[in-house]
């Protein structure tokens, strides 16, 4: 049995993960985990943007899908379980 090369994904495959999680990151209702969802993908992307190895890409982007498949699911609990208050940092002056 042979193990095909894993291929590396396209820069419009990496954006359109990327904008997931952005978008993603909007559902969240709650201020700390929306601003922490979205720092975290934002620091995940910049920590793997130097990454030349194919295998290395394709591990990343693998590990990135199914890092949105958390975040998508956790977006869901955390609507079913929002907050009646907002946050300071969401209450307008």
């Amino acid at each position: 049995m042979t193990v095909a090369a894993a291929s590396a994904p396209s820069r419009a495959e990496v954006l359109h993960l990327y904008r997931s999680f952005l978008r993603v990151a909007r559902k969240f209702t709650d201020y700390n985990v929306r601003e922490y969802t979205k720092r975290r993908a934002v620091d995940a992307f910049h920590q793997n943007r130097n990454l030349s190895d194919p295998s290395a890409m394709s591990s990343a982007f693998a590990d990135g899908k199914a890092q949105l498949e958390v975040a998508t699911r956790q977006a869901v609990v955390y609507s079913l379980y929002a907050p009646k208050l907002k946050s300071v940092m969401e209450v307008q002056n």
